[in-house]
């Protein structure tokens, strides 16, 4: 399955930056989402962009094959529960009905990554078109079934992907 596929590929990226954290530590959300369009490039011919327009809006990562969207995904740096429902209004935003598989990529700086994977998983059933949880496939990825803003009977699937990115220290400023 190809969404199956994406995130490993995005786990598999997000492995080799906790492995190599000084030539990640002071990149910012786009030079971070480049990295992962490289990746996905490599496995989807070139199908994966960045900024691009979809529905009603420009959505960080869109894979579509054959002209088909088989991915979409907002990435962010973690800025707590309020700016979290903002970026799934904001991801939903760019769905249309026939888009049914997403993600938000959240980032987190140094700060207190698990309490930050509790409040995602308090928060995101928060959400007014949350329908059910289908569980962590990890400790940092959780799993989602949300509803089309504008057909209730139209499900998406939505992955939540966190990912604790180191922040640059004294010594790479140097």
């Amino acid at each position: 399955m190809d969404y199956e596929e994406i995130l490993r590929i995005m786990k598999n990226m997000v492995h080799v930056m906790e492995l190599s954290p000084h030539a990640f530590s002071a990149m910012g959300e786009e030079d971070l989402r480049s990295h992962f369009l490289v990746q996905l490039n490599g496995a989807f011919q070139g199908q994966a962009t960045g900024e691009t327009f979809n529905f009603q809006g420009k959505t960080d990562i869109l894979i579509r094959v054959d002209g088909k969207n088989i991915f979409i995904a907002e990435c962010k740096f973690w800025k707590g529960e309020k700016s979290f429902l903002a970026t799934l209004d904001q991801l939903l935003s760019y769905l249309s009905w026939r888009d049914t598989k997403a993600a938000v990529i959240m980032f987190n700086r140094n700060a207190d990554f698990s309490a930050v994977l509790a409040k995602i998983a308090e928060t995101g059933p928060k959400h007014p078109n949350f329908k059910r949880d289908l569980g962590k496939q990890d400790e940092s990825t959780f799993r989602y079934v949300f509803v089309q803003p504008n057909d209730t009977n139209r499900e998406i699937m939505l992955t939540v992907m966190a990912f604790d990115i180191p922040a640059g220290t004294p010594a790479d400023k140097t």
